[in-house]
């Protein structure tokens, strides 16, 4: 012990240089605790802070934009089911631009967005369209708002396809596949269509448009012959749409806020807080534009499975 307080460094002596190697020693030894203990402290303080509420609110609107075409994707289901039990969003509001997608895209994204709706509201702002499986999107809220001028509906599902049979004997080609049954296959470009298989391949697209059907019917309160009525694969304008009962009301974020803050009580003072974004075609999207993106998304994926999308031709 006696050794040890001769070694500190005595303000009241005269200057030296092993005071002066002394004195730096015990600054550097300071200043490496203070940052240490600096770190240490911001490190508890973000640590903690998602696990309280604490003095710094961490509650919010979760936002969720759904863009371009809607294919099935694990990571944004994931978020949409961690969103679930998250207490901290309140509600979850929609940003709707899009022509929609694949059967499943739409059908998995429906199912996330109602497991979110058993706990928060949810409330869909269309932008330009919501057609499809975008409406499908739609439907799993509360409340869908759009502009008079947005274009929404086509309820249905299509399978297209095409045949070249003609063309390959034109130019000397006939196509033989070796196929453990008729309906193997089917349908395929590189052979006739058969009956059979049209058969088949319209049950099939008739039980998906039933099950669409069904969402419609059960989400926006029609009767099953109201809801057929109104999905015979039309497009409706914002206005039409409110007239037939496909939207709640016309307008945008303000008008989901209010009802976000009149009907469900939550305080629309939270921040805005985006969850995950649906650009999944970035590509196609940088390489066509608009309605050239649309008709050629099946074309460019090389879709052979069942879609839900709406088509505009040039």
């Amino acid at each position: 012990m006696d050794s040890e307080l001769k070694k500190q460094p005595n303000p009241l002596e005269p200057f030296s240089f092993e005071n002066f190697i002394e004195r730096r020693r015990l600054r550097r030894k300071l200043i490496f605790w203070r940052i240490t203990g600096i770190i240490f402290f911001t490190l508890l303080i973000l640590f903690l802070l998602p696990r309280t509420d604490g003095f710094i609110s961490k509650n919010h609107i979760a936002t969720l934009t759904i863009a371009n075409v809607i294919l099935d994707d694990h990571k944004r289901n994931k978020i949409l089911y961690d969103l679930v039990d998250d207490n901290s969003a309140k509600a979850l509001i929609l940003y709707i631009n899009s022509p929609g997608g694949t059967v499943v895209g739409g059908e998995a994204l429906y199912y996330n967005l109602r497991a979110i709706g058993e706990k928060k509201p949810i409330v869909a702002v269309i932008g330009d369209l919501a057609t499809s499986a975008g409406y499908m999107a739609a439907i799993a809220s509360d409340q869908i708002y759009a502009r008079e001028s947005s274009i929404t509906g086509s309820i249905g599902v299509i399978l297209q396809t095409a045949s070249i049979t003609g063309l390959l004997e034109k130019v000397g080609i006939k196509a033989k596949a070796i196929k453990s049954s008729e309906l193997k296959a089917q349908p395929n470009p590189l052979e006739p269509f058969s009956e059979d298989a049209n058969k088949v391949t319209q049950e099939l697209v008739a039980d998906i448009y039933g099950m669409f059907v069904d969402m419609v019917a059960d989400r926006r309160k029609f009767t099953k012959e109201n809801a057929l009525r109104l999905a015979d694969g039309r497009v409706y304008t914002g206005r039409q749409a409110l007239k037939n009962g496909l939207i709640d009301g016309i307008g945008g974020e303000k008008e989901a806020l209010n009802w976000l803050k009149n009907k469900k009580n939550i305080n629309i003072k939270l921040p805005l807080k985006p969850i995950v974004s649906l650009n999944q075609n970035k590509m196609i999207r940088n390489l066509f534009g608009g309605i050239i993106q649309k008709i050629k998304f099946y074309e460019r994926l090389g879709l052979d499975g069942l879609i839900s999308l709406w088509q505009p031709l040039l």
